[in-house]
């Protein structure tokens, strides 16, 4: 039985994920260890296809925290459709002095040193009324105090904030991941029609070898006969004297 998480999760139950979905969707979750020891963290889901996780695995230092972004690929939602999408977050206390590998920790961690949570993914798409407020008061303080040039000019030369690169980050990590497994499915075609010409020409190449093996008893003839025919010309000079003295002896 798994221990009680030892980490504060932020949020702490569910992962919410605001529409519209034709376009990829990041919810963050923040990892922080309050304790005094190293705490290794691995985050899993129920629907691995559907997300693309960074980092999805690692080490927390004591009183550290980090912040996992959890990207949601884009779908075709249907609010009908019930969700049942899963995470869960599992820690283990590291040991004591450097790490060599963290895969071998947890193939060799037991149960009863696992801890775990789990949160529930909930997808949600924008109110039309929050909208429509949210217009009529931005075009209500535009009329009471418009906006100078100046400004619009530093909002539209200000750098990119940090949520936005990691957003950047995660699509194009989430492209290549396609991309590979497009490569990695025409690889497997490739082989597997290598392997169909190879075993076609194998059955080729025994049907001639069969076809071109003549059988004993045919060989055994052919040679009778060539031997029959090839008897040298002593032989049928004998054969005619012994049937000309048999001839002479009965004419006497």
């Amino acid at each position: 039985m798994a221990r009680q998480q030892v980490l504060h999760l932020e949020p702490s139950n569910e992962l919410r994920f605001t529409g519209p979905f034709n376009d990829a969707v990041t919810a963050n979750l923040k990892l922080s260890n309050p304790e005094e020891k190293k705490v290794l963290f691995k985050v899993k889901t129920t629907a691995p296809k559907r997300y693309c996780v960074r980092p999805n695995s690692g080490i927390i230092e004591p009183g550290a925290s980090i912040t996992v972004a959890v990207m949601l690929q884009p779908f075709e939602y249907d609010p009908t459709e019930r969700n049942k999408h899963k995470f869960m977050v599992q820690t283990l206390f590291a040991p004591d002095g450097p790490i060599e590998s963290q895969e071998e920790l947890w193939k060799e961690v037991t149960p009863d040193n696992l801890m775990d949570s789990k949160l529930k993914c909930v997808f949600e798409m924008p109110v039309e009324n929050n909208q429509a407020a949210n217009q009529s008061s931005v075009n209500k303080d535009s009329e009471e105090k418009p906006i100078k040039p100046v400004k619009q000019v530093q909002l539209e030369s200000s750098p990119p904030t940090k949520a936005t690169s990691q957003d950047a980050e995660l699509r194009k990590s989430l492209e290549d991941k396609q991309r590979l497994e497009k490569e990695v499915q025409s690889l497997r075609d490739v082989v597997s029609s290598l392997k169909e010409n190879e075993a076609r020409l194998r059955k080729v190449a025994m049907s001639d070898t069969v076809k071109s093996t003549p059988a004993p008893a045919l060989v055994s003839s052919s040679s009778s006969q060539a031997q029959a025919l090839n008897l040298p010309p002593i032989v049928y000079l004998i054969a005619a004297f012994v049937i000309g003295i048999i001839i002479s002896k009965l004419i006497l």
